[in-house]
């Protein structure tokens, strides 16, 4: 539950930020620009983020890339801090930003998705993924709670930097499970 706790926090603004005006601490971007940046450009990002997590996996083994996953599910949301702090106006570097942010989600999720299946081997697996699934919502919704509340009293650019701040638990959460992951999990074997 605490793989995606900065994540669970940082997706609840994103497009707040992106919206509000400048003279407010956001980028003051049209909801088209939205659309394309974070809704197209960044939707591909994230595919081809999955894409080629589920090849390393498939190359590598879970195990071997759980810390390079969880370190890209992470440190793209500095990004963030990178435009509030700058809060550039060009076009490019914005969409840019994103569609790095939303490769590493799509890059690092992609081990969890693979460790909720490992979970969920053996003769009820369907149930056991069900309740993954349900334990992974629960992860997502319960620090997303309160990311409202905590940018309104800190402002866009420390939110940003409590949301860097708050990936120590992703890496707490793949220290703890690395050990109990078989190193051929995930691999392709040739047949």
């Amino acid at each position: 539950m605490l793989y995606r706790f900065a994540e669970a926090q940082l997706l609840k603004l994103v497009v707040p930020f992106l919206l509000d005006a400048r003279h407010t601490g956001g980028l003051g971007l049209s909801t088209r620009q939205v659309g394309i940046f974070y809704g197209t450009i960044g939707v591909i990002a994230l595919t081809l983020g999955g894409i080629l997590g589920g090849l390393a996996i498939a190359c590598f083994g879970l195990r071997r890339m759980l810390w390079p996953m969880a370190a890209l599910l992470s440190a793209p949301n500095a990004v963030f801090v990178f435009l509030a702090l700058g809060q550039p106006a060009s076009a490019s570097i914005v969409a840019t930003a994103l569609a790095v942010e939303q490769f590493g989600y799509g890059f690092g999720f992609t081990a969890y998705m693979l460790y909720m299946m490992l979970l969920a081997e053996g003769e009820h697996r369907t149930a056991h993924y069900a309740i993954c699934t349900g334990f992974m919502a629960l992860g997502m919704m319960l620090p997303g709670m309160a990311a409202g509340w905590l940018q309104e009293q800190l402002g866009y650019l420390n939110f940003f930097l409590w949301i860097c701040l708050a990936t120590i638990p992703t890496f707490a959460a793949t220290a703890f499970i690395t050990a109990k992951v078989d190193p051929a999990f995930g691999r392709k074997t040739s047949t």
